[in-house]
């Protein structure tokens, strides 16, 4: 993991967010890990933005259960198998 310092941050922004493209980045202050600097979609997976969720249909409106209903029901594409 690449580490940056907060003066860093400060004068050298962009290398330290082309390096956060890369992976996380460590922000010291004064030599002790204080922040990490990552992506919007690397913070989404860490909080399970990105995962399924399961709901009870009651709990659905009648929009949202023909919806779920047309998406169980539409055929599947297998072509990029």
């Amino acid at each position: 993991m690449a580490t940056y310092s907060l003066t860093d941050l400060s004068n050298k922004s962009g290398e330290v967010i082309e390096a956060a493209f890369r992976g996380p980045v460590d922000i010291t202050s004064r030599g002790k890990r204080k922040f990490v600097l990552l992506t919007a979609d690397d913070y989404d997976k860490i909080k399970g933005r990105n995962q399924q969720r399961a709901v009870h249909v009651d709990d659905l409106s009648s929009t949202e259960a023909d919806n779920y209903i047309a998406a169980l029901s539409a055929p599947v594409d297998d072509s990029n198998d």
